[in-house]
């Protein structure tokens, strides 16, 4: 009776966790598959790892939006830009030393995702 009751607690949190995803998709559909993938081998964030306040992202395409999220999902920058631009200086708040997500977006809709760290400075 045991064994089945476990079985059944299994398959029931199996289930749960396959019907819960961790991304989403934001891109148009009539996007070609491999945008996301020129669009990342076309972004450049320096310096790396950031030791001041601010860092610069510079790109082929014009981004239209960024956000930077630290690791537990709390945003500490988000600015969305009407004149998309292909350099942008980003500029912190006194950031806490660590790893952060930095969201990109460009015109087109296409939407890249890079890590960053940042140390305090000396």
């Amino acid at each position: 009776m045991k064994k089945s009751l476990l079985l059944v607690f299994l398959l029931i949190l199996t289930i749960s966790l396959q019907a819960q995803k961790d991304t989403v998709n934001y891109s148009r559909p009539d996007i070609h598959k491999n945008a996301y993938a020129e669009a990342a081998g076309s972004i450049n964030i320096y310096p790396v790892p950031v030791r001041e306040n601010h860092f610069t992202i510079k790109s082929e395409k014009d981004i239209s939006f960024v956000k930077i999220t630290n690791i537990i999902g709390q945003d500490i920058f988000r600015s969305q830009y009407s004149n998309p631009q292909n350099n942008i200086r980003i500029d912190l708040d006194n950031p806490q030393r660590g790893m952060y997500l930095v969201t990109i977006v460009f015109e087109d809709n296409v939407r890249v995702v890079k890590k960053i760290m940042i140390e305090q400075s000396e």
